[in-house]
């Protein structure tokens, strides 16, 4: 809820962008990144930037093209994007920040329960994904409906 107490809690006047994360976040962040492989280059880039740079456009729904200059590269954001994605760091993190605000609410890591409306109740009466299915499919035309008719004389 938006009290007084919270609207200084979230305030992101200080960033760059609204999606930048706080030092307090980053340390959230920080330790759920896998570290630079062994061998090989050593990594130049911030890490913290492509993070930034990720929710950057997660939060403004922008194109890789359209990435502002003083973020990372497109390709670089993408790239690390794809990796954490294929190795499950992406998932690691959205689990462990997703369990840590449950505590910090005093609610249990995993809810105990549920809500369905009454539109999924009906779908799933009437057979889920067949009726998703039948309702994603082009509509079938009558082939008596479309012939051109010879009682014309």
């Amino acid at each position: 809820m938006w009290t007084t107490a919270n609207r200084g809690k979230y305030k992101r006047d200080g960033l760059r962008y609204p999606s930048d994360l706080t030092d307090a976040e980053w340390a959230l962040v920080e330790p759920l990144i896998p570290p630079a492989k062994r061998g090989g280059r050593r990594r130049e880039v911030n890490v913290r930037e492509v993070v930034n740079g990720l929710l950057y456009v997660l939060s403004t729904g922008c194109q890789w093209r359209a990435v502002p200059k003083d973020l990372p590269a497109k390709s670089t954001l993408f790239d690390y994007f794809d990796l954490w994605n294929w190795d499950g760091t992406l998932g690691r993190l959205h689990d462990e920040l997703y369990v840590k605000c449950r505590e910090a609410m005093d609610r249990e890591a995993s809810p105990t329960a549920c809500i369905i409306d009454s539109q999924s109740v009906k779908s799933a009466e009437k057979g889920g994904s067949a009726s998703t299915r039948a309702g994603m499919m082009r509509a079938r035309r009558s082939r008596a409906r479309s012939a051109t008719s010879s009682s014309i004389r």
